[in-house]
């Protein structure tokens, strides 16, 4: 059949369904570079063609699928300690290591109300360690440390907790995975006061109603967000290599992106850092005013065609100022 028998929109139907020159020029029975020159006017006239291929294979996102290997994952373990997603296309942020305090306003916090606010991700996830439970840890007081109670610790996640919702468009989507910080509220009344086991207020997700809460978060089949796994310099790194899946965590107050690519492909291995400023009253003590190899920001995962593309960071470049970077660029928040 001749590339000129093909009228332009039966051309960029086929296009579109399939995703690839190859499978195009093979259906048609034309030369794949004649499919090349065709894409190539078309764009001239400004209708761009995207290609979607993985090998020679084209990509195509059956959602009922995704539905169901998602299902398959949540439905392996009960409780509600996974949940997760079918996202074709969209954005998720994802943030973690909060540790809010009282009066404690992060330039990453102010920054992640902006990015919320003009790029409107899908979902947002809080990946841990909201609330950091000083005067309950298992840990001694460090000297005379004026650490605030637990209902000042619960009404300042409530306030900040507050600005992402009105921030955000998609109420459904609020997920907080917990974080060893976060269990120190229930432990705690566990270990001192088992018989209240079950009375509304004794556990920290009966606080905060518009986020679902979880150990792990599933986005499609291939991409999970929990607090922690690895630890040390490398987690990010040995997160993805054993789990197998692109994988998203904190815990180590580390920002970084760790592609990791063998014969399945490439995925990747992200630590999201931390939302709280390192220098903050909450770590001053207990880390003896040592250097820390933190990063303040969080993390910005996008999907195309089922996929998640690399990953991108929004990073503190100076708190004092309130500065982040991104892309590039620098944006006082």
């Amino acid at each position: 059949m001749s590339v000129k028998l093909v009228p332009d929109e039966e051309f960029i139907a086929l296009w579109r369904e399939l995703g690839s020159p190859k499978a195009v020029a093979e259906m048609i029975g034309i030369d794949v570079r004649n499919v090349y020159s065709r894409r190539n006017n078309l764009l001239k006239r400004g209708i761009a063609l995207e290609t979607r291929t993985k090998g020679n294979t084209a990509i195509r996102y059956n959602k009922e699928e995704v539905l169901a290997k998602v299902q398959n994952r949540l439905e392996a373990v009960k409780l509600h300690a996974r949940r997760g997603v079918a996202l074709e296309k969209g954005r998720v942020v994802v943030f973690s290591d909060a540790h809010f305090y009282p009066s404690d306003e992060s330039t990453a916090y102010r920054a992640l109300i902006e990015y919320i606010k003009e790029y409107k991700p899908e979902v947002i996830v809080a990946n841990g360690d909201l609330f950091d439970g000083t005067s309950i840890s298992k840990h001694s007081r460090i000297m005379w440390e004026n650490a605030p109670n637990v209902l000042e610790e619960l009404d300042a996640v409530k306030h900040h907790l507050s600005g992402i919702e009105n921030a955000s468009r998609f109420k459904e989507n609020l997920i907080w995975t917990f974080g060893n910080h976060d269990q120190r509220f229930a432990s705690y009344l566990a270990a001192t006061a088992p018989q209240y086991e079950g009375v509304s207020g004794f556990s920290l997700k009966d606080h905060f109603p518009l986020w679902r809460s979880c150990w792990s978060f599933w986005i499609n089949d291939d991409t999970v967000i929990k607090h922690r796994w690895k630890g040390g310099r490398y987690a990010g790194s040995n997160n993805t290599t054993f789990a197998g899946t692109n994988i998203v965590t904190g815990h180590t107050h580390q920002l970084k992106v760790e592609p990791f690519t063998d014969y399945q492909g490439t995925r990747y291995g992200v630590q999201t850092g931390c939302l709280a400023n390192p220098l903050a009253d909450q770590f001053v003590n207990y880390t003896e005013d040592n250097p820390k190899d933190w990063r303040s920001g969080f993390a910005v995962l996008t999907f195309e065609h089922g996929r998640l593309l690399m990953p991108e960071l929004v990073q503190v470049w100076d708190e004092e100022q309130g500065i982040v970077e991104f892309r590039g660029k620098l944006y006082h928040v």
